[in-house]
């Protein structure tokens, strides 16, 4: 797009997409409603692509799956009202998994009142309401402060932790004209860490008879390509004889099929003991919450080494003995550095790990879909991105039971643990990395939160497989009710005829009953340009 070297006259509405495009925003995930027309008009013209959703939540999950696998922020467009709410489930679940999301909206003319008088979509306080499930929420006043809300944002996805904000632009502004000099991004560089916390890691990590490392979504590449931090941390591991297990956002950081390497087990108890008991600990980008652990009372028992990039993470749950607040490669790469300039330790330690304990636990949390699961590993190339639901196949079975090494990724709605996400997520991922297989994994309660969806990836002509497994319903609440004693209540669900669904919508659906017929149904997905649904019959 044209690069204004002058001030000029300009709209708001041409004064948000001309800065979008110096930011390089290649496609918008969005609906058109009466009060972000303008907008549209200015995107049309900047052939900027238009993705068009067929729910402002799916625009959400779109937008956080393309941000996941190319590292650039996706970006949302939504009417007034309505529109930003019906987005509102998607920022939360990007706050919670860090996506960088940018959410544009219309609001209100400057001059409504507060006390409101009926004007279309209106609300008492738009930006404040979705304020509380973002980074933060601004409301421009003017057409000059719109270009200075869009550099702050992207700013905010590079130098911190990259949650999801919102813009909201008074709909008079958009049309309003203003002398406006637009500007280039400006150049961030990545935070620095100190010497002193590197050498006292060092020094820890050198000394430790048991050490244990947790790589999290922060130690992720932007993007798809291979994590320059899991590189460096699978160095470390060797050198000093610990395992490394993961979050589910740090799912392919490093090689699982390394023999130091756990894969994403921090939910198993046999890997809760073991990290208890380690000595030290370093846990690059990561919470450690409750969420990974499915432990509210988790305690850590040695010292802690924490590499985040946000500040607030030294003082959570499990506080810092040695805080690196710092970009992650930057942070890892100097503690290797200090590591290789010790002598190497005679003897890599024994690091305290019960084998049995932990191949018993794994086995029998995918025991139910290890056929299937076995099948999936076979159709689908190394490269493949998984999308997975909140369904009970994908955090008790393909979480654990499909290792991958870089580059495959793994995208989950974690923490928040939203439903609907696959679908629209994998949409998404597909549309940011066009030449890699593309998989969505749900249960066939999560499917049905955004089926709708199916028509997006037709009307994209997406390969896409879209493995639903089929339980009747919300089968892990049914099993909670059963352990408290309850007679199972709301969750047995009619599911509607899913593959003639699927054809119905200009898609391609089948039903399989073996894993044979699942490997086979998957790899004739990948061949052609529709999305495919693929039944497959869970036993309860």
């Amino acid at each position: 797009m044209h690069v204004l070297a002058k001030e000029a006259v300009l709209t708001g509405a041409r004064v948000l997409v001309e800065t979008l495009s110096l930011h390089g925003v290649q496609v918008v995930f969005g609906i058109p409603g009466t009060h972000n027309l303008a907008i549209y008009e200015e995107i049309g013209r900047a052939g900027i692509r238009c993705v068009t959703s067929r729910h402002e939540q799916g625009c959400g999950y779109a937008a956080d799956g393309y941000a996941r696998v190319t590292g650039r922020p996706g970006v949302v467009l939504t009417t007034t009202g309505p529109g930003v709410v019906n987005a509102a489930t998607a920022l939360g679940q990007a706050y919670s998994d860090s996506s960088p999301i940018l959410l544009v909206s219309p609001g209100v003319p400057t001059g409504h009142p507060r006390e409101g008088r009926g004007y279309l979509h209106e609300s008492r306080d738009q930006s404040r309401a979705i304020a509380a499930l973002c980074a933060w929420s601004h409301r421009v006043t003017s057409v000059s402060e719109i270009q200075a809300a869009v550099a702050r944002a992207f700013a905010h996805f590079i130098e911190g932790r990259p949650r999801p904000v919102h813009i909201e632009i008074p709909v008079d502004l958009l049309e309003a004209r203003a002398r406006v000099k637009l500007v280039p991004p400006y150049q961030i560089t990545p935070r620095m860490p100190g010497a002193r916390p590197l050498d006292e890691a060092a020094a820890l990590l050198r000394s430790a008879r048991q050490p244990g490392f947790v790589l999290g979504g922060g130690a992720q590449y932007p993007g798809y390509e291979k994590s320059p931090v899991g590189r460096i941390a699978m160095r470390m591991a060797e050198r000093v004889g610990a395992r490394i297990v993961t979050t589910v956002n740090g799912k392919g950081a490093v090689p699982e099929s390394h023999p130091l390497v756990l894969g994403s087990t921090l939910h198993l108890a046999a890997v809760r003991r073991w990290l208890a008991s380690c000595d030290v600990v370093l846990a690059v980008g990561t919470e450690l919450g409750p969420a990974d652990l499915w432990d509210d009372a988790f305690t850590l028992w040695g010292r802690l080494v924490r590499v985040d990039i946000d500040p607030a993470q030294m003082h959570g749950d499990h506080i810092a003995d040695v805080a690196i607040v710092a970009d992650a490669e930057l942070a890892v790469r100097g503690i290797l550095e200090r590591l290789e300039q010790l002598d190497p330790m005679p003897e890599p330690p024994g690091n305290g790990w019960r084998h049995g304990d932990y191949e018993a636990e794994l086995a029998e949390l995918t025991r139910r879909w290890s056929g299937q699961l076995a099948a999936l590993r076979r159709a689908l190339p190394p490269e493949s991105v998984v999308v997975g639901d909140n369904s009970m196949c994908v955090y008790h079975g393909a979480l654990v039971g499909m290792p991958m090494d870089p580059p495959g990724r793994f995208l989950f709605p974690t923490g928040f643990g939203t439903l609907g996400f696959a679908l629209p997520a994998a949409i998404g991922a597909k549309l940011g990395r066009p030449h890699l297989p593309v998989v969505a994994l749900a249960g066939d309660g999560a499917f049905q939160f955004s089926l709708q969806e199916l028509a997006t990836a037709v009307e994209l002509e997406l390969s896409l497989p879209v493995v639903v497994f089929a339980n009747g319903g919300f089968g892990e609440i049914r099993e909670e009710m059963r352990v408290r004693g309850m007679r199972p209540i709301a969750v047995d669900l009619h599911a509607p005829d899913f593959p003639a669904l699927a054809v119905a919508y200009g898609a391609r659906g089948c039903a399989v009953k073996t894993p044979g017929e699942l490997e086979e149904a998957v790899t004739e997905a990948l061949r052609v340009p529709v999305p495919t649904v693929i039944v497959v019959p869970e036993d309860d």
